[in-house]
Parts: C-alpha cells; structure tokens; sequence
C-alpha cells in the first residue's frame, strides 16, 4: 500500500515521501481500514519539526484520524461488517492507504455523511467534547474564553459552549477568522494580533472574571490566562503551539517551561481553581472507553445539526506538503483534509 512516510524533520517539501509499505496487520480488537480521506491537526506539525514528544522513531507515518471502509475486522470485533463507512480515531499511521485501530475509536458513519466534516469529529471535535464536556461540565451562563478560536478545536469548543448557553470570548489573528467566529455566535471576538487580550477581557468584563478558559498555546499565554480567570474557574491546557514558533533549543524549552509560570496546589485550593491538561492520546490508551463516549456523543450532535465542523481546505495526497503549510502558517479556519 501507498503511505506519506515522515523521513525526517523540517520543511514538509523534504520531510515527506510516498512510499509502498506492508499493509498493518488487524490484531483482535482491530478494524483495518481502506482510507479514502485524513485529517490534519497541529500535533502533526509539531510532529514534523521534531517537537512532539509522543511521535513514533523515523521513518512513521503521522495521522490521528481516518474517513474510509472497513476492510477487514479482528477476531474480537462486533457490530462492524466488511464495507462500512466509518470514522475511526488513530494513534498514528493516518497518512497511509490503510490503517488499522482499536475498534473502540472507530464509529459508523451514516450513508451521505460528508467525509471532510467527518474527519473534524475525531481528535479535533473529541478533544473539545472531552475537554468542555467531561472534564469542565460547562454550565448554562458560564464565562469562557477560548483561544485560537477559528482553528479546528476551537471551533468545535465554541459551538459546545454555545450550545451550554455560555458567553464566549475568542481569540484569533485576523479580521477574517475573527468574522468568521461572530458568524458562529461568539460574542466577543478579539485580534490577539492588535491588541493585548488581557487588556480587552478586562475591559469587557469589568469587575467580573473568566469561569473557565481553554488554551492551546501554552507558555506565556497561559500564565495571561490563568490571570484573567475567577474563583471557581477552570482552565483546560490541551497543546503547546508556542512551542512550534521556536527553534527547539534549551534555551526555547525553558522559556516555554517558565512561560507557564509556577502554580502551587495550595493556591489553587485557597482560589478553588483547577487546571486541567488534556492529551487525547494517552486517553485513547487508557481510556478507550472514554473515547468511544466521545465519538458518539459528537456524532449524534453532529447528525442532529448542533455541531457542524468548518471545512478550511481539501487537499489531495500528492499535495501534503502544501496541506502541512496551510495550517503551519495559521492561515486557515476550521479543518485541513486530505484524500486519496
């Protein structure tokens, strides 16, 4: 079979090659997968400078999530039959032809559903369903800030806390992403570029604080964060893309590192807040069951219309390079797919 192979670190030109690679084998608690479409995410970015801790040695195959048919089924897997369309979630080894995963990440897709869309439910719309939903239990008239709204999680969190009822501020880098989160029922929308969000929340809110934040950013923008959020708030960590901005030194991981600043369990108690990291792979592993709850949660609400990802762009295989600088230069809004 055909697979983006990951060859090495640094421009996606010269980082990725197609290569002809053994099929992967279906252990008993597997679905194999025929691959028509793969989502991007910037996990993958990260992974492709060499910045991601949890990716495989080189040569690997990146991907989080798969839209295609089921090609095959372990000895262990009920309610699948050969041919299904489905959506699974992948702990790596999307760019490829075929994929095999845990049948406990993988669900069904209705006939017509759109395949780009679908590709958005998996790590993007999960992660903020796991975050929003499980881990915070957003509440009806809860003040949430999330940053890097337009971007494929984000937009999956503001449609959430729009749907608990929330009042939503949201970050972006442009008058474009930031027409577009108005479109979505943001109700306060600010261009972190030309101006400081710290300065603008507090105006907005005045004597009022952040009840719960969600951040993918990470260092300096944390600590910012943490400032802006009241007693009884939560923040919810979920990335580090500050981190892609660097060169990846010593120098840079311990910037990044202080960036966060230092929080103490004693603090937090007097404050009765709570800081919560979330990284849907290790959720994947140890709590597959968890992601399944995910997965269907999302796809009912996305069926019933509450949910509806952003699609950015549909880039073929051949044109993964230009998929991988689409969403590194934080042009884009919503989800970057790819397809065979």
């Amino acid at each position: 079979m055909r697979a983006i192979v990951l060859v090495k670190d640094g421009d996606p030109k010269e980082a990725f090659e197609f290569q002809d690679i053994s099929m992967p084998k279906c252990k008993p608690n597997d679905v194999l997968i025929k691959v028509s479409h793969f989502g991007l995410n910037y996990a993958d970015i990260m992974a492709r400078k060499g910045m991601y801790n949890d990716r495989p040695e080189l040569p690997c195959v990146l991907g989080y999530e798969v839209v295609g048919e089921v090609h095959e089924m372990g000895s262990e897997v009920r309610g699948f039959e050969k041919g299904d369309y489905v959506l699974g979630f992948t702990q790596f080894g999307g760019y490829a032809e075929y994929c095999a995963t845990d049948a406990m990440g993988v669900v069904k897709l209705g006939t017509g559903t759109n395949a780009a869309e679908a590709t958005a439910l998996a790590t993007q719309y999960c992660t903020a369903w796991y975050a929003a939903c499980m881990m915070v239990n957003l509440q009806k008239g809860d003040r949430v800030l999330v940053h890097a709204a337009a971007g494929g999680v984000g937009t999956a969190l503001v449609q959430i806390a729009k749907m608990k009822g929330c009042e939503v501020f949201g970050t972006a880098g442009s008058d474009e992403k930031l027409e577009h989160l108005r479109q979505k029922g943001v109700d306060h929308t600010i261009n972190y570029r030309k101006h400081d969000f710290v300065t603008e929340v507090s105006r907005i809110l005045k004597d009022k604080r952040i009840d719960v934040a969600f951040d993918p950013i990470g260092g300096s923008n944390f600590k910012r964060t943490n400032s802006l959020v009241g007693s009884g708030g939560r923040i919810v960590t979920f990335g580090a893309s500050e981190w892609s901005a660097s060169k990846g030194g010593i120098i840079d991981k311990l910037k990044l590192a202080f960036g966060f600043g230092f929080l103490h369990p004693i603090g937090l108690l007097m404050k009765s807040k709570t800081v919560i990291g979330v990284n849907m792979l290790r959720i994947g592993e140890n709590k597959p069951e968890y992601l399944q709850t995910c997965m269907q949660e999302v796809y009912t609400h996305y069926q019933n219309g509450t949910l509806k990802p952003t699609i950015d762009s549909e880039f073929s295989a051949e044109d993964i390079a230009k998929a991988h600088d689409r969403l590194d230069g934080r042009r884009s809004i919503g989800k970057v797919v790819v397809k065979w």
